[in-house]
């Protein structure tokens, strides 16, 4: 996002609700607290949920963008909110917990990209890593305070941190609380790809549509096995399932029409 739309967002009245923009193929999920860096309140977590079932419903869409408004791309859970639960009041109205929202954002059917318009701090950090792509500008950092905080993190985050990162770098990120630069983001695996600011969309767009591209029951049936190897939970029987459908499918057949008659493939998803 160029200065200009950045001052301008910022200028612009801040809706707060996260919103769902489809075009085509193609999803986006925008944070919409650029005010106070899109930090995710109680009231969001039930909001982006839905979402996200939203996306799954909709057999047409084959990628997921999930970026912020303004400059940073989130600061993170509301440390309102956690001063309160840390007062034993709990969250409030109890809602899903973040890490239930982080969860079902990893489990979202189409592949995701997040879209690194700015900083990403605290929890936000794991909604990050909970995408399939993470690109960024050469001006994003991250930092995760729990460490300073006095926060003992939840357990799906720390998997996730060091099933996509290494326990080595896990280890710097939560016991160290130190921030860290675009380029070191991109050396450690954070950043799945560094944009220059001026071609972030561009990035953002070339990925999302390549994605697009492909056949949906392999590439999403394929994401969902990925992430159960990672997790150590891989359910074979429903693998195997998904890959007798795929050979069955009217995709591969295209798939292979389009190999041999050197043409791009058009997939219908079945």
């Amino acid at each position: 996002m160029s200065a200009a739309a950045q001052t301008q967002a910022q200028a612009e009245p801040e809706s707060g609700v996260p919103t769902l923009e489809v075009a085509g193929p193609r999803a986006t999920i925008r944070l919409n607290r650029p005010r106070h860096l899109n930090r995710v309140q109680p009231e969001d977590i039930p909001v982006l949920i839905g979402l996200f079932d939203q996306v799954d419903a909709n057999p047409a869409l084959r990628v997921l963008v999930l970026t912020g408004s303004g400059r940073a791309f989130s600061a993170g859970y509301h440390l309102g909110d956690l001063h309160e639960q840390s007062k034993g009041g709990g969250s409030a109205g109890g809602v899903p917990s973040f890490e239930a929202m982080t969860d079902r954002l990893e489990a979202v059917r189409v592949p995701t990209v997040c879209r690194l318009n700015g900083g990403v701090y605290g929890g936000s950090t794991d909604l990050a890593l909970a995408c399939d792509f993470r690109i960024g500008h050469d001006g994003v950092e991250m930092f995760m305070p729990a460490g300073r905080l006095g926060v003992h993190y939840y357990e799906a985050g720390l998997r996730r941190y060091i099933s996509r990162l290494g326990l080595n770098a896990a280890k710097r990120l939560f016991l160290t609380a130190e921030k860290l630069d675009a380029q070191e983001l991109l050396r450690i695996g954070y950043l799945t790809e560094l944009a220059p600011a001026g071609e972030l969309d561009a990035r953002v767009d070339a990925l999302a549509s390549r994605i697009a591209d492909m056949a949906p029951l392999a590439v999403q049936g394929m994401k969902q096995a990925l992430n159960e190897i990672a997790r150590d939970a891989l359910d074979v029987p429903a693998l195997e399932a998904r890959q007798a459908a795929c050979k069955d499918s009217a995709d591969l057949r295209e798939g292979l029409a389009a190999f041999r008659e050197k043409r791009k493939p058009v997939f219908q998803g079945r």
